[in-house]
């Protein structure tokens, strides 16, 4: 009966100290409610209006300044070579002679013609003022001189056609005919690159075409030098787009000794966009979700409250709003994890 009696003491006595350890569990978590955090810290960045600029880098084709196919401009028999494929030609510099026997035959006799009926002419013209020959005499005199020196000219420049030169300086990139290959007028002889000067052919969207100008100054990089960096300047912009609304921009700049660069290479230009007036632009931290469904929490009086936003132009860190917020306006860049509408704030940073 005693152990009995025990046995029921402290079967009581443990329930009491379970039931004491569930109350102070339950007075524990509910101190822990009445303590959790209310407000949260964040960094804010001010919404602005600014001029605002950013970084476009394009990639075009390197190519000569001057890049001039020779074309012949006579027909024949190639009789001579005078260049080949990597040779530098100053101007005026023979790359290749036509057959030009019967030229240079018909090239003397026209002369030799037109040296006769010129010393004619002046003889008849003395006459004339004296008035020892007829009008008709002295027209047909004139008219043979006229015909003589017509014929010369082209004997002439016929013969001059057979030595077939270099119109720029600069070096042979390609070369069309062999020793004897027979050419006709207008056919394709060599190419000369003039690698002195180059430019860089890009395409620019109509959103940053405008902000180009002719003589800005631009940065050219290529693979082949990593770390160079070349000095370029905007030569020329289109004032016609193509199908992509993209514009031709030619940007011009001086080939280095040092790192001589090859036309047929890819460069890439770097120019700084600027807009024409201030943007209200926002920190691209500052938004929620993606450029599609933009929104951002906004502090007011120590509340955050959640707005949907219009974006336009990106620039680099910043976004344009176009609707949305205005100047002034204080945005949550840092620490929008715990927060939503009408969560409790307080600013530790602002950017």
């Amino acid at each position: 009966m005693k152990k009995l009696k025990y046995y029921v003491i402290s079967f009581v006595l443990f329930a009491a100290l379970i039931l004491v350890l569930l109350n102070n569990r339950s007075q524990l978590e509910a101190k822990a409610r009445n303590d959790k955090i209310s407000t949260f810290p964040v960094t804010v960045s001010t919404v602005e209006k600014k001029e605002v600029s950013h970084n476009i880098e394009l990639v075009g084709t390197i190519v000569g300044e001057n890049d001039v196919q020779v074309i012949s401009e006579a027909q024949g028999k190639v009789t001579g070579i005078f260049a080949n494929v990597g040779d530098y030609k100053p101007a005026g510099a023979l790359i290749a002679q036509l057959d030009d026997e019967l030229k240079k035959s018909a090239y003397e006799t026209a002369q030799v013609n037109f040296e006769k009926s010129k010393k004619d002419f002046e003889r008849y013209d003395v006459l004339y003022k004296n008035k020892s020959v007829s009008d008709v005499q002295y027209e047909q005199a004139k008219l043979a001189y006229y015909n003589a020196q017509s014929q010369y000219v082209a004997a002439k420049k016929e013969y001059e056609n057979t030595k077939i030169t270099a119109p720029i300086s600069g070096v042979v990139t390609a070369r069309n005919v062999d020793m004897g290959t027979y050419v006709n007028k207008n056919t394709p002889v060599a190419n000369i690159v003039d690698i002195s000067r180059l430019k860089v052919k890009i395409g620019v969207a109509e959103k940053d075409v405008f902000s180009l100008e002719k003589g800005d100054k631009v940065t050219v990089t290529t693979h082949v030098y990593p770390g160079v960096m070349f000095a370029g300047t905007v030569a020329t912009i289109s004032d016609k787009g193509d199908q992509a609304h993209n514009y031709a921009v030619e940007v011009s700049l001086v080939n280095s000794r040092e790192h001589p660069l090859k036309s047929g290479m890819f460069g890439k230009v770097t120019f700084v966009s600027k807009t024409s007036e201030p943007k209200l632009v926002v920190s691209r931290d500052a938004l929620l979700g993606s450029i599609k469904d933009p929104r951002v929490f906004v502090v007011e009086n120590g509340i955050v409250h959640l707005r949907n936003v219009t974006v336009g132009s990106t620039y680099d860190t910043r976004l344009e709003v176009i609707d949305g917020l205005k100047a002034g306006d204080e945005v949550v860049v840092n620490g929008q994890n715990n927060l939503e509408e009408n969560t409790a704030v307080y600013i530790i940073n602002k950017d």
